[in-house]
């Protein structure tokens, strides 16, 4: 379907006037890197494109990509058409509430927070990239309720992430940190006591996931024993087994590996308690989320000697952008300050996923997530919205009117189905031909997709008025 406008579309009750915004050129990238991930992405941009090659009309749409997400996703997306702001920071809710209202997209990384009363200023959002694994910053619920389809990445940095736990072992095992920054005061400190080969150790990962079944591989390559622990029962790879208790893992680990996600159950679930669980002179490693440790516990277990080391890269709280002198006390809370005077203590700025690898998996990824929705409304592996799809149409034979794909979010309530088909259906409206149509609904939200056929201009926007118009209506748009 060449052509492929998106038509304004209001949410009930919000104004949603038309944003036309001038095509953004990039100049292209010199580094042979970046050259190739737009050629991966526009790859893959390239097979959602009708058969004609001919591009979409997609100026109107503005799409908002903060936290320095990938470079290679923000060009090639205005080569698609879009309008592209870039921004290298987080911005605060001050800021969102500012400028979010002009954006019908916007690509996020973990800092920037779409809460309720930023979603709620939002008037033309439709879809929300998180270039990255978590969701927990965005209100997945306000943000159904108002039609907005979440998109992310959950596994592109799964290898990336498992290999920094496999250093941060050996890192601990040997002291080389702490080595590594006497060296660089001066001070020459060449001992051996405290410092182990990870060969016949066994690791114990919490949450058996994507991430803690690649860990599990590398470790058991390297000649150690796995154990591991989820709420539910998994088929182990390798020799790895699974254990019926926390418990049981951490008092039975030298070292214990965090992967499980930001959830009312996981909060604060390694605390004095559990740490008190350990082995004397075991190993804690936090690369899951920041909420999941309770890190003063932590330092103390560190500080008296019963942990002999630990590694962190997530935090509760994080600055929103690199700088000196935002790791303290005074910018983050108490634990900032008691961590930096721990031994054998590797800190890392949330840097699991940060490889150019998973980068650029992410951006493929995600960007052409967004690409989709945004130019045919696929919503197939979203977060928290119904997923839907269809094959795109041909383009029309000449001398035929256009055809029109309409989206419509609406309350899962019965008889809104009927009620649509009566208005594509009534001789008042035209009475047109759907040659495709697919409906889901999750939790409380419905997404339908129709595809209607020889509609001129005027049957649209009379479409549109009438299904926008109708009780349940969360969005409508019509692209055509």
């Amino acid at each position: 379907m060449s052509n492929f406008i998106p038509i304004p579309t209001p949410r009930s009750g919000s104004p949603h006037d038309a944003v036309r915004a001038s095509r953004v050129d990039a100049a292209s990238s010199a580094s042979p890197k970046a050259l190739v991930n737009r050629n991966i992405l526009a790859a893959a941009l390239e097979q959602y494109k009708p058969s004609t090659n001919q591009p979409f009309r997609t100026e109107q749409l503005r799409i908002l990509l903060l936290e320095n997400v990938s470079q290679g996703a923000a060009t090639q997306l205005r080569e698609a058409g879009f309008h592209v702001d870039h921004f290298a920071k987080a911005w605060s809710e001050e800021e969102l509430l500012q400028g979010i209202g002009q954006y019908h997209a916007i690509g996020i990384r973990s800092k920037t927070k779409l809460t309720s009363k930023v979603i709620k200023a939002a008037s033309k959002l439709l879809v929300v990239g998180c270039f990255c694994i978590g969701t927990n910053q965005v209100d997945l619920g306000a943000a159904a309720e108002s039609g907005i389809c979440v998109f992310n990445s959950p596994y592109a940095n799964s290898r990336s992430v498992a290999e920094l736990v496999i250093s941060q072992v050996i890192a601990l095992s040997r002291q080389y940190v702490d080595r590594s920054n006497e060296l660089k005061q001066g001070t020459w400190n060449k001992v051996s006591s405290g410092c182990w080969e990870v060969r016949g150790k066994t690791l114990g990962i919490v949450g058996y996931g994507h991430i803690g079944s690649q860990l599990s591989v590398l470790a058991e390559a390297m000649g150690m024993s796995v154990l591991y622990y989820d709420v539910l029962p998994i088929m182990p790879l390798g020799q790895a087994r699974q254990v019926e208790s926390l418990e049981q893992l951490l008092s039975s680990s030298d070292f214990v590996t965090l992967h499980v996600p930001e959830l009312p159950e996981t909060k604060n679930m390694i605390g004095a308690k559990e740490l008190a669980c350990m082995r004397k002179g075991a190993y804690l490693l936090n690369n899951a989320r920041g909420t999941v440790v309770q890190l003063e516990a932590l330092a103390d277990a560190l500080n008296s000697k019963h942990l002999a080391g630990a590694a962190v890269d997530v935090y509760p709280s994080e600055p929103k952008g690199n700088g000196a002198n935002l790791f303290t006390g005074a910018e983050l809370g108490p634990f900032a300050d008691k961590l930096r005077q721990c031994p054998n203590l590797i800190l890392t700025p949330h840097i699991g996923g940060s490889t150019e690898e998973a980068q650029r998996m992410i951006g493929i990824e995600v960007g052409t997530a967004l690409f989709k929705y945004l130019s045919y409304g696929t919503s197939i592996n979203a977060v928290q919205f119904p997923e839907v799809d269809l094959r795109i149409p041909a383009k029309p034979k000449e001398g035929e009117n256009r055809q029109a794909r309409i989206l419509h979010v609406h309350k899962d309530e019965p008889g809104v189905l009927k009620e649509i088909n009566t208005i594509l259906s009534d001789e008042n409206t035209g009475h047109f031909n759907v040659s495709k149509q697919y409906s889901d609904s999750r939790d409380g939200i419905a997404y339908l997709m129709a595809d209607v056929t020889d509609v001129s201009e005027h049957d649209i926007g009379s479409i549109f008025d009438r299904i926008s118009s109708t009780k349940h209506n969360i969005l409508t748009r019509i692209l055509h």
